[in-house]
């Protein structure tokens, strides 16, 4: 480390002094005299004042850092030349220029005071030479450290302001769009595809079938990099899938802290469809839960009853001695607890018993007008069931504004009572806002239901297009659509093995939908053989 100072030649008790300089951003840094320079320039002449201050030529000097944290490379090289014990003095213009986290800057003073190194703040004109500059300069950093927390507040406020109208604040861009002067603009190339993947998961009801859709037919995932070159395309992904159907900026929204605001972009799916598809992904993820997840090598898990006692038949399966062949199994929850004392009943084999339950749907199928029945019930449910709570969704608005207004009128009368007039307002208040909170809880729980009637009119739908063609399309759904085209339209299969009888009784789609009244729709449909 060069040194320099009047004499050039330092004396034995000469103090070893560097400046430190920081600015924030990196705007003004390509002119001749910059901030640094000047905070430099302040520092040397507070420097020369000293007497037997040497100022180093080495020069630490961070532009475009940030003080809220100390990975910046002009510091970390004071820190190290602290630790070699070649620095006596450091010396800055403004104390947030080394620091705006107090934590930090303990830590720093610990280690300064531990190595004898002191610090002097040339504007704020003291050092840690003594008790009271280190009590002033704390009391500074507390400051210094508010002020960068206020920073951050008002940039977050920002950002949030922003979002609540509906203004795209940054980040990745969404598939379907592009940044344009800050704005999302459709890009049209995507955005088919955006709308075609709403469609496949609407058939498929699968982020892995829709995934394998697009990519059977030679459909990549590519995006701009934000250096604007054009990256690598790759497979399609469930997680690339379910990242586009769950995000609400494609329905026109954008979210501020879980809520959806009004989106001054341009919408790539109606908002009905976008609802529709988040109740089936719902529905989809809650059968996945615990207890829900199905094999979907075995299509009767949870329908098959025995009928001897009652329990269920749970799959299995054993594997042969050469390890190469699998023999798929039924057998019955009380016999494997307690024995076959408790329960006569055999284990069934797997794929007799689904072909048999099966073939009984394919005659169903093709002999009747089940689909069509299907369909028409459901819907006539559901019809009803929107057009009440279509009436309570446009209610409860103006009863919240209401509650609302009689809640603002009260705090004015409140603000002036005195006394004991101020208790029996005080009390109405509290009821009014907990009248506000149960309108509003309802509202978005009749919001959820409108949403889940529409999944459950395109589940209906779907069940439907499989019965009419039976035959053809059960051999193209794939295995986890099979377990739930039979989740759908079996209540329980109940196997007597005594008897030998199978009997298949088929559920009744309608009675899914929400309903407040009873009615006979409830009854279910039995089909044995």
């Amino acid at each position: 480390m060069k040194l320099r100072g009047r004499d050039q030649a330092p004396r034995a008790d000469a103090k070893r002094t560097v400046i430190y300089t920081r600015k924030s951003t990196t705007a003004g840094l390509d002119q001749k005299f910059t901030s640094l320079d000047a905070q430099r320039e302040t520092c040397e002449e507070y420097v020369r004042r000293q007497p037997g201050w040497v100022l180093s030529e080495t020069r630490y000097d961070d532009g475009g850092f940030t003080g809220a944290n100390t990975d910046r490379p002009a510091f970390q090289r004071l820190l190290a030349d602290v630790e070699a014990g070649l620095i006596d003095v450091v010396v800055v213009y403004k104390i947030d220029r080394l620091s705006r986290s107090l934590l930090d800057f303990a830590q720093l003073m610990h280690r300064f005071e531990e190595l004898g190194v002191a610090l002097v703040i040339v504007t704020q004109n003291f050092s840690t030479a003594d008790a009271m500059g280190r009590l002033v300069l704390n009391m500074l950093m507390s400051f210094a450290e508010f002020e960068r927390e206020m920073i951050g507040e008002r940039t977050r406020d920002k950002i949030a302001a922003s979002r609540r109208r509906g203004m795209w604040t940054g980040g990745s861009v969404p598939f379907g769009y592009t940044n344009e002067d800050k704005k999302l603009v459709v890009n049209e190339l995507e955005a088919v595809l955006v709308r075609e993947i709403f469609a496949l998961y609407g058939e498929h009801r699968s982020a892995l079938g829709v995934a394998r859709a697009l990519n059977g037919r030679g459909t990549t995932k590519q995006r701009l990099a934000r250096s604007g070159q054009r990256r690598e395309s790759r497979a399609w992904t469930n997680n690339d899938v379910l990242r586009i159907l769950k995000h609400p900026i494609y329905a026109g929204y954008t979210v501020l802290n879980g809520e959806l605001c009004e989106g001054v972009h341009t919408p790539l799916v109606d908002r009905a469809l976008f609802r529709q598809t988040q109740a089936l992904i719902a529905a989809a993820t809650q059968r996945r839960g615990p207890g829900g997840g199905r094999n979907p090598d075995y299509l009767l898990t949870g329908l098959l009853r025995c009928a001897n006692c009652g329990a269920a038949f749970t799959p299995a399966s054993t594997t042969s001695a050469s390890g190469i062949t699998v023999h798929r199994y039924y057998r019955c929850v009380k016999r494997t607890k307690e024995g076959k004392k408790a329960c006569p009943s055999l284990p069934l084999p797997a794929r007799a018993i689904e072909d048999h339950v099966i073939e009984r749907l394919r005659e169903v199928a093709t002999t009747g007008t089940l689909a069509a029945d299907v369909a028409e019930r459901v819907k006539a449910r559901a019809r009803a069931r929107r057009q009440d709570i279509s009436i309570e969704c446009r209610r409860l608005p103006l009863l919240i504004e209401t509650t609302s207004a009689e809640a603002r009128q009260l705090t004015t009368t409140i603000a002036s009572a005195t006394g004991g007039a101020r208790r029996p307002l005080e009390e109405r208040l509290n009821e009014l806002g907990q009248e506000a909170e149960r309108h509003t809880a309802r509202l978005a729980e009749a919001e959820r239901e409108l949403a889940n009637l529409d999944a459950i009119e395109v589940e209906a739908d779907w069940v439907a297009r499989c019965l009419a063609d039976f035959d053809t399309i059960w051999d193209a759904l794939i295995p986890a659509n099979r377990v739930r085209l039979l989740q759908a339209l079996v209540q329980c299969v109940d196997v007597d093995q005594a008897h030998n009888q199978v009997s298949v009784v088929l559920a009744d789609l309608a009675a899914e939908v929400p309903d407040a009244t009873t009615t006979d729709d409830n009854a279910r449909g039995e089909h044995a053989s």
